[in-house]
């Protein structure tokens, strides 16, 4: 375990809860810029809290992405002129799992009341012009520029494949399992309306007649490209008490870190992921295991990524997470229920965010007391435990 570490977060200062969930529409090229639909989505997140704008007195999102719902937007936007604390710690990925720990703290030293989280892409509009998107910004690594462009390691699924192969050859994951994963999401997306690949089912032997990208990679193994949005309202438990929705408190943070980054390609442990020590600590924090989890949202760029991160988080053995998905047992309605919107797969590719919206909404009905997001950049990851308070 010596190519990663567990980032040292500490405690939550206080209780946290998310108030209020939103998002934008989930498109293919909308011609919408990123911070319009950002805005879109925290108007919704906010209205779902019971709250307005001139509440908020906190907003959270991340420079790595252009055209974000900073705090010059977010007053532009909702004519905001009062006290606006902000942070550059929050966004999709890993940070819409680690933005509840950034957020508590500010809630107990009182710097905000009411603290929105936005992250939206429009990558799909984008594409024509060949910017923006996964591809773009790991070329401007240098690292990668140098010493894996060159020899055709390169873009994403290229990476996943060869970490897909690896697998299989060390624990005999089979192409079928893979499959199973994608069918396993498709479904889910056409249980949600508003996912891009909804009334478009996927049955097994589709994908195993799809033609391959990368192999083992078919299309229906790498994540989409697509616009829109996410948005959600953190603030006290106590307040959220007092607010419209459901109290759906934050239980646990975790977050892990890979000493080689986003170059797999120096990883020793190639087939983990950093949830090896970002759950653990999520878990400790929380005071609960794994088996007391009833919905998992993992960020899944590629198929293989959601099996890794199954075994990472300890929901099966090494190895064991393929057999797992072809049992049937990620489905809603089954023992383990797994991107119960569609995930990056088949809802949308806004890296995260609609994960944890996602989450926040199956915990507000009666089904699922205690939910796990598991966010991902490569270089890191991150746990976050919800519960539905009592």
């Amino acid at each position: 375990m010596s190519w990663g570490h567990s980032e040292p977060l500490g405690d939550l200062a206080t209780g946290v809860a998310i108030a209020g969930i939103g998002e934008a529409p989930h498109t293919r090229a909308s011609g919408r810029a990123a911070s319009e639909m950002a805005a879109e989505a925290a108007a919704a997140a906010i209205e779902d809290a019971g709250l307005t704008p001139a509440d908020i007195d906190g907003i959270m999102w991340h420079p790595a992405f252009a055209d974000q719902l900073d705090a010059d937007a977010f007053r532009r936007y909702f004519g905001h002129t009062g006290p606006l604390w902000s942070s550059t710690e929050g966004g999709a990925m890993v940070w819409a799992g680690t933005a509840p720990h950034t957020a508590a703290r500010a809630l107990a030293g009182g710097s905000a009341r009411h603290i929105v989280n936005a992250f939206a892409v429009a990558w799909a509009t984008q594409r024509s012009a060949m910017v923006g998107g996964p591809g773009q910004s790991h070329a401007q690594k240098v690292t990668k520029r140098q010493l894996e462009v060159p020899f055709g390691w390169f873009p994403q699924p290229v990476y996943f494949a060869t970490i897909a192969r690896r697998h299989m050859h060390e624990y005999g994951t089979t192409v079928e399992q893979l499959g199973h994963v994608a069918v396993t999401t498709r479904h889910h997306a056409n249980l949600t309306p508003g996912s891009v690949m909804h009334d478009r089912p996927l049955s097994l032997e589709e994908y195993l007649s799809s033609p391959p990208v990368a192999e083992p990679f078919r299309k229906e193994d790498c994540s989409l490209i697509s616009d829109g949005a996410g948005a959600y309202v953190m603030t006290t438990v106590e307040r959220a008490r007092d607010l419209r929705q459901t109290v759906v408190e934050v239980a646990g943070v975790g977050l892990g870190t890979s000493h080689t980054g986003s170059h797999w390609a120096q990883q020793p442990a190639f087939t983990h992921t950093p949830q090896v020590f970002a759950g653990p600590a999520a878990f400790a924090m929380a005071g609960i295991t794994p088996s007391e989890v009833d919905v998992l949202e993992l960020y899944d760029p590629f198929t293989i990524v959601t099996l890794m991160q199954l075994e990472d988080l300890g929901f099966c053995a090494k190895g064991e997470a393929g057999p797992l998905a072809e049992s049937g047992a990620l489905r809603v309605g089954a023992s383990l229920p797994t991107n119960t919107h569609g995930g990056l797969l088949s809802h949308s590719y806004v890296l995260g965010i609609a994960h944890v919206t996602e989450l926040v909404r199956r915990l507000r009905g009666s089904a699922a007391e205690i939910g796990l997001y598991g966010g991902y950049t490569g270089a890191q990851a991150s746990t976050l435990l919800l519960r539905r308070a009592r």
